[in-house]
């Protein structure tokens, strides 16, 4: 074996005990982004009721990234100190409501 090719075969067990001691990129985006979860979770404990909190649950199996929204919306809300309690299931529909806003009815008419 050459000079050359001694050094490579150390270099490539370097980086293999480097890769092995670092998590990856991809594992330590999972991981911030399951403790970003984590949060959000206590938070929405802190600040809805069990009835809101299943109403978002509910609402989650149709609309995940609604609920996402709305979820955000709700913790700026805290943090800027405009919820002073916790927020019932009718003050939930209501928030839901005015974000909604006025949806189009579509009525299909037959002739026959």
């Amino acid at each position: 074996m050459t000079d050359i090719d001694e050094i490579r075969r150390k270099r490539m067990q370097q980086m293999q005990q480097q890769a092995a001691q670092q998590p990856s990129e991809a594992e330590s985006q999972e991981h911030m982004r399951r403790e970003m979860e984590t949060q959000k979770k206590q938070a929405m404990m802190q600040l809805l009721t069990p009835e809101a909190r299943a109403r978002l649950a509910n609402i989650r199996l149709t609309k995940p990234e609604f609920v996402d929204q709305i979820e955000l919306q709700l913790i700026q809300l805290a943090q800027a100190g405009r919820v002073q309690s916790k927020i019932s299931d009718d003050q939930l529909k209501e928030l839901l409501r005015k974000l909604i806003g006025q949806k189009r009815e579509i009525k299909i008419s037959r002739s026959y």
